[in-house]
Protein backbone atom coordinates (compact mmCIF):
# COMPACT_ATOMS: atom_id res chain seq x y z
CA UNK A 1 0.00 0.00 0.00
CA UNK A 2 1.49 3.21 -1.04
CA UNK A 3 2.47 5.22 2.23
CA UNK A 4 -0.54 8.56 0.92
CA UNK A 5 -3.35 6.17 1.36
CA UNK A 6 -2.00 4.74 5.00
CA UNK A 7 -1.70 8.25 6.11
CA UNK A 8 -4.88 9.57 4.88
CA UNK A 9 -6.50 6.62 6.16
CA UNK A 10 -4.89 7.51 9.42
CA UNK A 11 -6.26 10.71 9.87
CA UNK A 12 -9.71 9.93 8.59
CA UNK A 13 -9.92 7.30 11.28
CA UNK A 14 -8.51 9.89 13.85
CA UNK A 15 -11.16 12.67 12.94
CA UNK A 16 -13.80 10.11 13.09
CA UNK A 17 -13.07 9.24 16.71
CA UNK A 18 -12.99 12.71 17.44
CA UNK A 19 -16.91 13.66 16.95
CA UNK A 20 -19.12 12.84 20.59
CA UNK A 21 -22.01 10.63 20.37
CA UNK A 22 -25.50 12.42 20.31
CA UNK A 23 -28.22 11.37 23.00
CA UNK A 24 -29.08 8.16 21.05
CA UNK A 25 -25.76 7.07 21.39
CA UNK A 26 -24.56 7.64 17.36
CA UNK A 27 -21.61 9.02 16.30
CA UNK A 28 -21.51 11.20 13.55
CA UNK A 29 -18.28 11.21 11.03
CA UNK A 30 -16.96 13.97 8.66
CA UNK A 31 -19.31 12.75 5.80
CA UNK A 32 -22.29 13.13 7.77
CA UNK A 33 -22.62 9.22 8.64
CA UNK A 34 -24.09 7.93 11.49
CA UNK A 35 -23.29 4.57 13.13
CA UNK A 36 -23.30 2.89 16.46
CA UNK A 37 -21.57 -0.19 17.65
CA UNK A 38 -23.92 -2.41 19.32
CA UNK A 39 -21.38 -5.44 20.30
CA UNK A 40 -17.63 -4.04 20.39
CA UNK A 41 -14.83 -6.71 21.02
CA UNK A 42 -11.05 -6.40 21.82
CA UNK A 43 -9.96 -7.41 19.01
CA UNK A 44 -8.02 -5.96 16.24
CA UNK A 45 -9.05 -3.51 13.91
CA UNK A 46 -10.04 -4.58 10.06
CA UNK A 47 -7.18 -3.15 7.55
CA UNK A 48 -6.77 -1.94 4.37
CA UNK A 49 -6.24 -5.34 2.06
CA UNK A 50 -7.86 -7.48 5.28
CA UNK A 51 -10.68 -9.37 3.47
CA UNK A 52 -13.70 -9.59 5.57
CA UNK A 53 -17.27 -12.07 5.31
CA UNK A 54 -19.86 -9.95 6.62
CA UNK A 55 -23.88 -10.28 6.63
CA UNK A 56 -26.19 -6.77 6.46
CA UNK A 57 -29.30 -6.22 6.10
CA UNK A 58 -30.32 -2.87 3.87
CA UNK A 59 -33.43 -0.97 4.78
CA UNK A 60 -35.08 2.52 4.60
CA UNK A 61 -35.79 4.62 8.56
CA UNK A 62 -39.20 2.89 8.62
CA UNK A 63 -37.98 -0.08 8.74
CA UNK A 64 -38.68 -1.16 5.09
CA UNK A 65 -36.08 -4.04 3.92
CA UNK A 66 -34.71 -3.43 0.99
CA UNK A 67 -32.26 -6.32 1.17
CA UNK A 68 -30.62 -8.81 3.67
CA UNK A 69 -27.86 -11.66 3.38
CA UNK A 70 -29.14 -13.04 6.30
CA UNK A 71 -32.12 -14.33 4.69
CA UNK A 72 -30.76 -14.97 1.40
CA UNK A 73 -28.14 -17.54 3.26
CA UNK A 74 -24.91 -15.40 0.93
CA UNK A 75 -22.60 -12.95 3.35
CA UNK A 76 -20.45 -10.75 1.77
CA UNK A 77 -16.70 -11.65 1.15
CA UNK A 78 -14.70 -8.27 0.05
CA UNK A 79 -11.37 -6.93 0.45
CA UNK A 80 -11.05 -3.66 2.25
CA UNK A 81 -10.21 -0.80 0.06
CA UNK A 82 -9.98 3.01 -0.27
CA UNK A 83 -13.69 4.50 -0.27
CA UNK A 84 -14.69 5.37 -3.74
CA UNK A 85 -18.46 6.36 -2.55
CA UNK A 86 -20.41 6.57 0.62
CA UNK A 87 -22.55 3.63 0.59
CA UNK A 88 -19.44 1.19 0.13
CA UNK A 89 -19.23 1.26 3.67
CA UNK A 90 -14.96 1.21 3.07
CA UNK A 91 -14.09 4.14 5.74
CA UNK A 92 -16.84 2.36 7.83
CA UNK A 93 -14.88 -1.16 8.22
CA UNK A 94 -11.83 -0.20 9.95
CA UNK A 95 -13.81 1.02 12.69
CA UNK A 96 -14.63 -2.55 13.37
CA UNK A 97 -13.20 -5.66 14.59
CA UNK A 98 -13.97 -9.60 14.34
CA UNK A 99 -17.33 -10.88 15.39
CA UNK A 100 -18.31 -6.78 15.77
CA UNK A 101 -22.41 -5.65 15.26
CA UNK A 102 -23.07 -2.11 14.16
CA UNK A 103 -26.11 0.15 12.52
CA UNK A 104 -24.70 2.86 10.02
CA UNK A 105 -26.94 5.66 8.80
CA UNK A 106 -26.50 6.80 5.29
CA UNK A 107 -28.25 10.23 4.58
CA UNK A 108 -30.61 9.90 1.88
CA UNK A 109 -29.84 13.13 0.39
CA UNK A 110 -26.28 12.51 -0.26
CA UNK A 111 -27.16 9.74 -2.46
CA UNK A 112 -29.41 11.96 -5.02
CA UNK A 113 -27.58 15.04 -4.77
CA UNK A 114 -27.23 14.63 -8.50
CA UNK A 115 -30.35 15.95 -9.59
CA UNK A 116 -30.61 13.45 -13.03
CA UNK A 117 -31.03 10.64 -10.40
CA UNK A 118 -34.61 9.64 -9.79
CA UNK A 119 -35.59 9.84 -6.38
CA UNK A 120 -37.58 7.24 -4.74
CA UNK A 121 -40.75 7.78 -2.69
CA UNK A 122 -39.01 5.74 -0.17
CA UNK A 123 -36.05 7.84 0.20
CA UNK A 124 -37.97 11.90 0.56
CA UNK A 125 -35.60 14.45 1.93
CA UNK A 126 -33.71 14.12 5.47
CA UNK A 127 -34.34 10.50 5.31
CA UNK A 128 -31.78 7.60 5.96
CA UNK A 129 -29.96 4.51 4.36
CA UNK A 130 -29.57 2.16 6.78
CA UNK A 131 -27.35 -1.03 7.19
CA UNK A 132 -26.95 -3.13 10.00
CA UNK A 133 -23.93 -4.79 9.82
CA UNK A 134 -22.48 -8.16 11.74
CA UNK A 135 -18.39 -8.94 10.61
CA UNK A 136 -18.77 -12.76 11.10
CA UNK A 137 -14.60 -13.03 9.70
CA UNK A 138 -11.51 -11.12 9.02
CA UNK A 139 -8.37 -12.69 7.39
CA UNK A 140 -5.53 -10.96 6.08
CA UNK A 141 -4.95 -11.27 2.44
CA UNK A 142 -2.53 -14.85 2.76
CA UNK A 143 -5.16 -15.88 5.16
CA UNK A 144 -7.81 -15.99 2.83
CA UNK A 145 -6.19 -17.17 -0.33
CA UNK A 146 -4.54 -20.00 1.41
CA UNK A 147 -8.01 -20.84 2.62
CA UNK A 148 -9.81 -20.26 -0.76
CA UNK A 149 -7.06 -23.02 -2.48
CA UNK A 150 -7.87 -25.42 0.22
CA UNK A 151 -11.75 -24.86 -0.12
CA UNK A 152 -11.29 -25.29 -3.78
CA UNK A 153 -9.07 -28.61 -3.57
CA UNK A 154 -11.63 -30.02 -1.41
CA UNK A 155 -13.93 -29.11 -3.90
CA UNK A 156 -11.96 -30.21 -6.62
CA UNK A 157 -11.56 -34.03 -4.44
CA UNK A 158 -15.38 -34.25 -3.57
CA UNK A 159 -15.59 -34.21 -7.73
CA UNK A 160 -13.11 -37.16 -8.58
CA UNK A 161 -14.45 -38.95 -5.42
CA UNK A 162 -17.73 -38.03 -6.74
CA UNK A 163 -17.67 -39.27 -10.70
CA UNK A 164 -14.81 -42.08 -9.72
CA UNK A 165 -18.52 -43.41 -7.80
CA UNK A 166 -20.70 -42.74 -10.63
CA UNK A 167 -18.71 -44.87 -13.27
CA UNK A 168 -18.22 -47.96 -10.31
CA UNK A 169 -22.22 -47.89 -9.62
CA UNK A 170 -23.35 -47.69 -13.77
CA UNK A 171 -20.49 -50.39 -14.17
CA UNK A 172 -19.19 -47.93 -17.13
CA UNK A 173 -15.60 -48.53 -18.85
CA UNK A 174 -15.01 -45.31 -20.24
CA UNK A 175 -11.89 -44.45 -22.77
CA UNK A 176 -9.62 -41.90 -20.63
CA UNK A 177 -7.74 -39.36 -22.46
CA UNK A 178 -4.89 -37.48 -21.24
CA UNK A 179 -6.68 -34.43 -20.42
CA UNK A 180 -8.96 -36.38 -18.19
CA UNK A 181 -11.96 -35.95 -20.85
CA UNK A 182 -13.63 -39.96 -20.76
CA UNK A 183 -16.17 -41.03 -23.39
CA UNK A 184 -17.85 -44.67 -24.29
CA UNK A 185 -18.68 -45.02 -28.13
CA UNK A 186 -22.37 -46.34 -28.36
CA UNK A 187 -22.72 -46.41 -31.61
CA UNK A 188 -19.55 -46.82 -33.86
CA UNK A 189 -18.89 -45.54 -37.31
CA UNK A 190 -16.58 -45.68 -40.01
CA UNK A 191 -17.10 -42.78 -41.89
CA UNK A 192 -14.62 -39.62 -41.67
CA UNK A 193 -13.30 -37.73 -38.34
CA UNK A 194 -13.48 -34.06 -38.41
CA UNK A 195 -10.84 -32.11 -38.08
CA UNK A 196 -10.28 -28.69 -36.77
CA UNK A 197 -12.22 -25.90 -38.64
CA UNK A 198 -14.60 -28.51 -39.88
CA UNK A 199 -18.17 -27.70 -39.18
CA UNK A 200 -20.44 -30.28 -37.74
CA UNK A 201 -23.59 -30.89 -36.89
CA UNK A 202 -24.47 -32.18 -33.52
CA UNK A 203 -27.41 -33.43 -30.99
CA UNK A 204 -27.00 -33.78 -27.60
CA UNK A 205 -28.46 -34.05 -23.84
CA UNK A 206 -26.66 -32.82 -21.24
CA UNK A 207 -27.20 -33.75 -17.50
CA UNK A 208 -25.58 -33.24 -14.40
CA UNK A 209 -24.41 -36.91 -12.62
CA UNK A 210 -27.51 -36.66 -10.23
CA UNK A 211 -29.08 -37.29 -13.55
CA UNK A 212 -30.42 -33.53 -13.87
CA UNK A 213 -31.13 -32.57 -17.67
CA UNK A 214 -29.70 -28.86 -18.38
CA UNK A 215 -29.73 -28.93 -22.20
CA UNK A 216 -30.81 -30.75 -25.19
CA UNK A 217 -31.34 -30.27 -29.24
CA UNK A 218 -33.49 -33.30 -28.97
CA UNK A 219 -37.23 -32.35 -28.16
CA UNK A 220 -38.71 -35.91 -27.15
CA UNK A 221 -35.60 -35.86 -24.63
CA UNK A 222 -36.70 -32.33 -23.30
CA UNK A 223 -40.01 -33.24 -23.02
CA UNK A 224 -39.35 -36.45 -20.70
CA UNK A 225 -37.16 -35.07 -18.87
CA UNK A 226 -39.32 -31.68 -17.87
CA UNK A 227 -37.37 -29.11 -19.61
CA UNK A 228 -39.09 -26.10 -20.04
CA UNK A 229 -37.11 -24.19 -23.57
CA UNK A 230 -39.69 -21.52 -24.88
CA UNK A 231 -38.54 -20.66 -28.72
CA UNK A 232 -36.11 -23.62 -28.90
CA UNK A 233 -36.24 -25.00 -32.50
CA UNK A 234 -35.21 -28.59 -31.82
CA UNK A 235 -32.32 -29.69 -34.60
CA UNK A 236 -28.81 -30.57 -34.91
CA UNK A 237 -26.94 -27.34 -33.86
CA UNK A 238 -24.06 -26.64 -35.84
CA UNK A 239 -20.60 -25.25 -34.85
CA UNK A 240 -16.74 -25.26 -36.13
CA UNK A 241 -14.39 -27.21 -34.31
CA UNK A 242 -11.24 -24.89 -33.37
CA UNK A 243 -13.16 -21.97 -32.66
CA UNK A 244 -13.65 -21.99 -28.87
CA UNK A 245 -17.48 -21.87 -29.49
CA UNK A 246 -17.89 -24.81 -26.99
CA UNK A 247 -16.26 -26.21 -23.85
CA UNK A 248 -13.00 -28.19 -23.93
CA UNK A 249 -14.66 -31.13 -23.57
CA UNK A 250 -16.68 -30.63 -26.45
CA UNK A 251 -13.35 -29.93 -28.81
CA UNK A 252 -11.65 -32.52 -27.95
CA UNK A 253 -14.37 -34.94 -27.95
CA UNK A 254 -16.05 -34.40 -31.61
CA UNK A 255 -12.56 -35.26 -33.25
CA UNK A 256 -12.31 -38.82 -31.26
CA UNK A 257 -15.59 -39.48 -33.50
CA UNK A 258 -16.68 -40.96 -36.65
CA UNK A 259 -19.39 -38.72 -38.64
CA UNK A 260 -23.03 -41.07 -37.73
CA UNK A 261 -21.10 -42.26 -34.06
CA UNK A 262 -22.78 -41.67 -30.96
CA UNK A 263 -20.85 -41.21 -27.64
CA UNK A 264 -21.38 -40.66 -24.08
CA UNK A 265 -19.30 -38.10 -23.11
CA UNK A 266 -18.08 -37.80 -19.02
CA UNK A 267 -16.72 -34.33 -18.84
CA UNK A 268 -14.58 -32.92 -15.79
CA UNK A 269 -15.54 -29.70 -14.56
CA UNK A 270 -12.15 -28.76 -15.62
CA UNK A 271 -12.93 -29.13 -19.32
CA UNK A 272 -16.38 -27.83 -18.85
CA UNK A 273 -17.24 -24.92 -16.28
CA UNK A 274 -14.93 -25.18 -13.92
CA UNK A 275 -14.66 -23.26 -10.33
CA UNK A 276 -17.79 -21.24 -11.64
CA UNK A 277 -20.66 -23.25 -12.95
CA UNK A 278 -23.19 -22.23 -15.16
CA UNK A 279 -27.19 -21.44 -14.15
CA UNK A 280 -28.36 -22.82 -11.47
CA UNK A 281 -28.14 -26.31 -12.42
CA UNK A 282 -24.18 -26.97 -12.99
CA UNK A 283 -22.79 -26.18 -9.59
CA UNK A 284 -19.19 -25.48 -9.35
CA UNK A 285 -17.14 -28.38 -9.47
CA UNK A 286 -19.59 -30.32 -11.58
CA UNK A 287 -18.60 -33.55 -13.58
CA UNK A 288 -21.18 -33.52 -16.60
CA UNK A 289 -22.70 -36.07 -18.82
CA UNK A 290 -23.15 -35.70 -22.62
CA UNK A 291 -25.17 -38.23 -25.37
CA UNK A 292 -23.35 -36.90 -28.34
CA UNK A 293 -24.18 -37.96 -31.91
CA UNK A 294 -22.02 -36.61 -34.49
CA UNK A 295 -25.09 -36.54 -37.33
CA UNK A 296 -22.79 -34.68 -40.07
CA UNK A 297 -19.25 -32.98 -40.71
CA UNK A 298 -19.12 -30.42 -43.33
CA UNK A 299 -15.16 -30.48 -44.40
CA UNK A 300 -13.80 -27.00 -44.38
CA UNK A 301 -13.16 -25.25 -47.72
CA UNK A 302 -9.36 -24.97 -48.52
CA UNK A 303 -8.14 -22.12 -50.58
CA UNK A 304 -7.09 -22.88 -53.93
CA UNK A 305 -3.43 -22.24 -54.30
CA UNK A 306 -2.79 -20.02 -58.09
CA UNK A 307 -0.67 -21.72 -60.43
CA UNK A 308 2.13 -19.51 -61.72
CA UNK A 309 2.30 -18.45 -65.02
CA UNK A 310 4.73 -20.10 -67.13
CA UNK A 311 7.66 -18.32 -68.18
CA UNK A 312 7.29 -17.47 -71.91
CA UNK A 313 10.41 -19.09 -73.83
CA UNK A 314 13.50 -17.09 -74.83
CA UNK A 315 13.58 -15.83 -78.13
CA UNK A 316 16.87 -14.71 -79.73
CA UNK A 317 17.78 -10.64 -80.26
CA UNK A 318 16.56 -9.99 -84.06
CA UNK A 319 19.71 -8.49 -85.85
CA UNK A 320 20.04 -4.71 -86.30
CA UNK A 321 18.76 -3.44 -89.46
CA UNK A 322 18.79 0.25 -90.74
CA UNK A 323 16.05 2.44 -89.70
CA UNK A 324 13.89 3.13 -92.50
CA UNK A 325 14.00 7.13 -93.07
CA UNK A 326 10.38 8.75 -91.45
CA UNK A 327 7.89 9.12 -93.76
CA UNK A 328 6.55 12.97 -93.17
CA UNK A 329 2.76 11.57 -93.77
CA UNK A 330 2.65 8.93 -91.41
CA UNK A 331 1.01 9.61 -88.36
CA UNK A 332 2.32 7.69 -84.84
CA UNK A 333 -0.16 5.39 -83.40
CA UNK A 334 0.28 4.75 -79.61
CA UNK A 335 0.92 1.13 -78.56
CA UNK A 336 -1.16 -0.70 -76.05
CA UNK A 337 0.05 -0.52 -72.34
CA UNK A 338 1.95 -3.88 -71.64
CA UNK A 339 0.41 -5.03 -68.09
CA UNK A 340 2.89 -5.84 -65.75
Amino acid sequence: MKLKNIITLSLMIASMYTFAQDNNGFTRLPNQVQYKIYTPNNGAKIKLNDVITFNFTQKTDKDSVLFSSFTAGRPVTIAVQPSQNITDLMYFFPLLSEKDSALVKIPADSLFADSSMQRPAFFPKGSTLQFVIRIDKVQSMEQAMAAQQRLMDSLKTAEVNTLNKYIADNKLNPTKTASGLMYIITQPSVKSKPVAGDTVLVNYTGRTLEGKVFDSSIESNAKQAGLEQPGRTYEPISLTLGEGQVIKGWEEGLLLLNEGSRSTFLIPSDLAYGPRGAGADIKPFSSLIFDIELVKVKPAKKAQTATPAAKPAATKKPAATKKPAAKKTTTPVKKAPVKK
